[in-house]
């Protein structure tokens, strides 16, 4: 093996290492907000799993769950209409964020909320449009490949030969 190939190698883990450790603090941190913190969270998991058997375990369960909830997801058209339609509502929330008009005054639990949206702006507007896009790319994924094609019914000749 030349220098070159061991370096490369070397920066290959080593990247791939850094690089699953930011997404996967970036991804906890990210899961209370609106946006894809979960799946920033699975990518760096994901990019671990190699070097780590701890993540190796985590991530197995998830890829079958993952696996069996896409597929019940594409099962009937009605489902994957109502799927298209959630990334549609992250979008105009985006737009409601970006836009971000006051609103009444109010508390919950002595938290005062108004007259702006809690975290207003584009930051979060950004987000809920990055949500979308991976719900959208997500969704046709799963239906190009979990989709069952129905049976085409056979038409059935009788001949009276």
């Amino acid at each position: 093996m030349s220098v070159g190939t061991a370096l490369q190698s070397w920066f290959r883990r080593t990247g791939r290492e850094i690089l699953g450790w930011i997404l996967t603090v970036a991804g906890l941190i990210l899961i209370p907000a609106p946006g894809p913190g979960t799946l920033v969270l699975v990518a760096g998991i994901s990019m671990l799993a190699p070097n780590h058997p701890w993540a190796q375990r985590m991530l197995d369960p998830l890829r079958r769950k993952a696996v069996d909830a896409a597929r019940y997801g594409v099962a009937t058209w009605p489902r994957i209409f109502f799927s298209f339609l959630g990334g549609v509502w992250l979008v105009a929330l985006g737009i409601l964020w970006w836009v971000s008009p006051e609103i009444p005054e109010f508390s919950i639990l002595s938290i005062g909320f108004g007259p702006q949206l809690p975290a207003h702006g584009w930051g979060t507007a950004i987000g809920l449009w990055a949500s979308a896009i991976a719900a959208w790319g997500l969704l046709a994924y799963s239906v190009k490949r979990y989709r069952e094609p129905r049976p085409e019914p056979r038409s059935e000749t009788h001949s009276n030969a």
